[in-house]
């Protein structure tokens, strides 16, 4: 692959995550919020960013890193994105704690919430289980981490796609659905993957 070509990859991939972040940052509704309000919506829109860079990251998708590279990397952009969330949920707490008591019981009325609570549940699952990789072994620990993958993605574009606030419309529609794509792909891939090592009978790549 020339040069060229995979700097406009990463160049691609910088603006898809910078441009949603950049025009939040002209938005009317940051004037009229605390400071501790904003980190936390920022944050936020940092760790949509994140799960659009882990499947392309682990599909080895993105040039440059080798596999192994990429394993560490995916690694790593699991924990700034658990750092993330942390952030977000804890300036939302500290800025509303009746509201965010109110989401995490569910019975928060702004239909944004409860998808807001099951992604942080679920990247919070990853995170944990994640210790638990080798006793849970390969094959359980690929199934349980594709699907609590699969239910942080879809409830985090919902739980996006649904808030009227900082971002701006169209580039969080776009990042969201450069999200979705993302994952679809490395799920169609590992799946199509699997088939193939089957038949093979060689162990597939790790998630």
């Amino acid at each position: 692959m020339g040069a060229a070509r995979v700097a406009l990859i990463w160049a691609a991939l910088a603006a898809a995550i910078c441009v949603p972040v950049a025009l939040a940052a002209t938005s009317d509704f940051i004037v009229y919020r605390s400071a501790v309000y904003n980190l936390a919506s920022f944050a936020g829109i940092v760790a949509l960013g994140l799960l659009l860079v882990q499947p392309l990251m682990i599909g080895g998708y993105l040039p440059g890193p080798s596999a192994y590279r990429a394993r560490r990397a995916h690694i790593w952009i699991g924990g700034a994105l658990v750092a993330a969330i942390v952030v977000h949920v804890g300036g939302l707490w500290i800025s509303s704690p009746p509201d965010m008591v109110d989401a995490l019981l569910f019975v928060s009325p702004t239909p944004f919430s409860p998808f807001g609570v099951i992604a942080m549940w679920a990247i919070f699952a990853v995170a944990i289980l994640a210790a638990f990789r080798r006793r849970l072994g390969l094959r359980t620990w690929r199934i349980v981490h594709v699907s609590l993958a699969a239910v942080i993605v879809v409830a985090s574009v919902v739980h996006g796609l649904l808030i009227e606030g900082t971002m701006e419309t169209m580039s969080k529609a776009a990042l969201c659905l450069l999200v979705v794509a993302a994952t679809t792909k490395l799920v169609v891939d590992l799946r199509l993957e699997r088939k193939r090592t089957a038949a093979r009978g060689v162990s597939p790549r790790g998630g």
